[in-house]
């Protein structure tokens, strides 16, 4: 009898220095040079408040943010990080950005983060949650805490932020918005079901938010991006990265502004009735490919193939 075979689980981490992952996406430089459609005070006298904003899409959200004149909060778990975009922000906005180091994990955390926020600023208008993170590899080689690592960061801390400042909006008796940033799930991650099962997950909490929670004037929605051209990309193999673009029909790569001004976008007044909508920005993906990020495997090679 033919012993049973063995297989190796297939891992991408590449360290950040590796001379073959330069840093991808859209530099300071390159954010400066980003004109938007908006008005310039579009945003002013709001605060909004967003995570994961110490580079990429977090990065230019904050950054456009600022442009338009809102009050901007930052958080994440890398303090250097975060100061970049504090720094980057002054010189090239001239206005200060509050950075407060915070694991969103952490429920009490998020409670003095919320509070900070609203101490600094007298109350906060829009929260985005756009922190996470996963890594490429095939679901049956998952290790146990990789699986936990994900689900709590994109699942569980956005959670928390969003009750957290739900909380406060229903006891100060104000409006609030949310905006989660997700992904396109609609059919499937394959090599990414731990942040496809937490997305969808933060997808269908935020339908059911958007509803039980209009009572108190508070908007859930989410933006679902492609594929975006970030530092991110840095954690994916280069096989990978070299069809990226062709499994949309644009065959193009989105960058951080683009999410940047669809979060403005429903950060403003022209955005008051959209409540519990998924807005999907990947060039239309969701009709034509799949993605493969860890390298599509030899099976599904065959002519035809996105």
């Amino acid at each position: 009898m033919n012993a049973p075979k063995t297989f190796t689980a297939k891992t991408f981490r590449p360290e950040d220095d590796g001379p073959n992952r330069p840093a991808r996406g859209l530099d300071e430089d390159a954010l400066r040079e980003q004109t938007t459609v908006y008005r310039e005070d579009l945003l002013a006298g709001k605060t909004m408040l967003i995570t994961g904003a110490g580079s990429g899409m977090g990065k230019a959200a904050a950054f456009l943010a600022a442009k338009l004149g809102a009050n901007v909060a930052i958080c994440g778990r890398d303090p250097e990080k975060l100061q970049t975009t504090v720094d980057f922000v002054r010189d090239a906005v001239g206005s200060e950005v509050l950075a407060v180091p915070t694991n969103i994990r952490d429920p009490e955390a998020v409670e003095a983060l919320i509070g900070t926020v609203h101490d600094h600023f007298g109350g906060l208008d829009t929260l985005v949650n756009n922190a996470g993170g996963q890594f490429p590899q095939d679901a049956i080689d998952f290790s146990r805490k990789g699986w936990m690592a994900v689900i709590d960061t994109n699942l569980n801390g956005t959670w928390w932020m969003m009750q957290e400042a739900a909380k406060r909006w229903r006891a100060d008796g104000k409006p609030g918005n949310i905006v989660n940033i997700v992904a396109n799930v609609e059919r499937g991650m394959p090599q990414a079901a731990h942040t496809c099962a937490a997305r969808a997950g933060v997808i269908y909490l935020s339908k059911t938010l958007a509803t039980e929670w209009s009572q108190w004037n508070i908007r859930v929605n989410c933006i679902g991006p492609g594929v975006i051209e970030t530092e991110g990309f840095r954690m994916y193999p280069e096989e990978a990265l070299a069809r990226f673009h062709k499994a949309n029909p644009m065959k193009m790569r989105g960058n951080a502004w683009d999410v940047a001004e669809a979060i403005a976008y429903l950060a403003s007044p022209a955005a008051r009735f959209v409540n519990g909508d998924l807005m999907i920005l990947d060039g239309g993906q969701a009709q034509w490919g799949v993605i493969w990020p860890a390298g599509m495997p030899d099976y599904f090679k065959e002519d035809g193939a996105a």
